[in-house]
């Protein structure tokens, strides 16, 4: 492997703690020009990183949510490969004191995630996976449990406002779920999932930043996503993309039938 996960590790880890923890919650933020929530956090973070990654691993570029279009796009031609970054992903979470929120990290070679990290400062919980040889929390694997989930008492991470709006009505007249969660953190509803804390995760839209470590992770846990196209989840392009997702692989199928996922 090109990269040691733990190297990696002693690179976020102290950095999230040093930056983001001292700025939680103290309510100071402004917004992008998309509406979304910026800290000084995001910027300083993102800043480290950059310089961390690049002192220690030079062959690859970087693509921060945080940078503008035009050098996301210039990374992602890098031959070499590049770092995927969100430095802070919950912003608006982090800003007003509460707790879910993460850095996450994926390195992506050939347009193919190889390696991801997500880490929660708050819980001290680190996520990794490495294609083809596993996911971990804190070092302990995580796997399907290989209990099949009664559809009907599932526990469901649904982020509502991004969804096409005849399905979010559905999911609220219908109710295939027992109970509905959405904590506002993408990569943390990643982790969550496969680390079997909910049982079906459903999201309208996330860019590159947002899900590329934490699908990985899901897969190299066991488990299934797919978007709400019929296509793959991941794509390495700077743009929009859904995610219907699972560990079970019958829960998973049972969703894919009840959204109507073309098949």
């Amino acid at each position: 492997m090109l990269v040691d996960i733990k190297q990696l590790q002693n690179i976020v880890k102290p950095a999230a703690q040093e930056i983001l923890i001292p700025g939680f919650g103290k309510h100071e933020y402004s917004y992008k020009a998309d509406g979304s929530v910026i800290t000084d956090s995001d910027e300083a973070m993102q800043q480290r990183l950059i310089s961390d990654l690049q002192n220690n691993w030079p062959e690859f570029t970087i693509l921060g949510e945080e940078m503008d279009e035009a050098e996301q796009n210039k990374a992602m031609r890098h031959e070499a490969g590049y770092w995927c970054i969100d430095p802070l992903d919950g912003t608006s979470n982090y800003s007003v004191g509460l707790p879910f929120f993460c850095v996450s990290i994926a390195l992506i070679i050939d347009n193919k995630q190889v390696l991801g990290l997500i880490y929660d400062p708050i819980r001290d919980e680190c996520f990794t996976a490495i294609k083809g040889e596993g996911a971990w929390l804190n070092g302990n694997r995580l796997s399907s449990h290989g209990i099949e989930t009664d559809p009907k008492r599932v526990v469901a991470e649904i982020d509502m406002k991004r969804l096409p709006g005849e399905l979010a009505v559905r999911l609220v007249t219908d109710k295939p779920y027992s109970s509905q969660r959405n904590i506002g953190s993408s990569a943390l509803d990643w982790c969550w999932l496969a680390a079997d804390r909910y049982n079906v995760y459903l999201h309208g839209g996330q860019k590159l930043w947002d899900y590329s470590a934490g699908n990985l992770l899901l897969h190299e846990a066991g488990g299934y996503s797919i978007s709400l196209d019929g296509e793959p989840v991941f794509r390495a392009k700077n743009e929009t993309r859904s995610a219907l997702a699972s560990l079970d692989k019958k829960l998973f199928d049972h969703w894919v039938e009840w959204v109507g996922v073309p098949g």
